[in-house]
């Protein structure tokens, strides 16, 4: 019951607009293309190992948790970096779904613990984009919310807000998330 709840909670994330925490706040968003199992299993080492480095910990599900979150929304990676023994607090997460499958989204929290949650997000951005040069960076609207896909538009700075989603999100036209027509 409570991976049915989960993926429920994973569909809805990015339905709509939510007040958050601030330290659970999303500071920084990233696609990263993992089209293969071995690209993921990769992906995965390469986040333990930096986790670990800063004191944090991996939590993936494994394939058979993956096929049961699947019959709900189809994903092949669905993983977090935790502070603590006992996740305290959710630092990144990582997943793909059905709009975007094989394109790993990696949203990083603001934290209780900023600096060191920034010093993880830069090292780990470092070696993802080293390796995946083709990561692109996910538009974040002011409350923390990353723009369903099919709002997103691809340019040469990564993704940006299509201006006929602007009124979806409360933001103006003006803002540099939002793609120039």
């Amino acid at each position: 019951m409570w991976k049915a709840a989960l993926a429920l909670l994973l569909t809805c994330s990015a339905c709509g607009v939510a007040p958050q925490l601030e330290s659970a706040r999303t500071v920084a968003a990233f696609e990263v293309p993992l089209p293969t199992a071995s690209e993921r299993e990769e992906f995965l080492a390469l986040l333990r190992h930096e986790a670990e480095a800063e004191g944090f910990h991996v939590d993936a599900s494994n394939a058979e948790e993956l096929e049961f979150l699947s019959e709900i929304t189809p994903m092949t990676i669905h993983a977090a970096v935790w502070r603590g023994e006992n996740d305290e607090e959710s630092v990144a997460s990582i997943m793909d779904q059905q709009d975007h499958l094989g394109r790993a989204w990696i949203m990083f929290a603001q934290g209780e613990e900023p600096e060191r949650v920034a010093r993880f997000r830069e090292k780990i951005m470092r070696r993802i984009r080293r390796r995946w040069p083709g990561t692109l960076s996910l538009p974040i609207i002011p409350t923390g919310a990353i723009p369903n896909p099919y709002q997103l538009r691809r340019t040469d700075e990564g993704y940006k807000l299509r201006p006929e989603a602007i009124s979806n999100y409360q933001v103006g036209p003006n803002l540099p998330l939002v793609a120039r027509d």
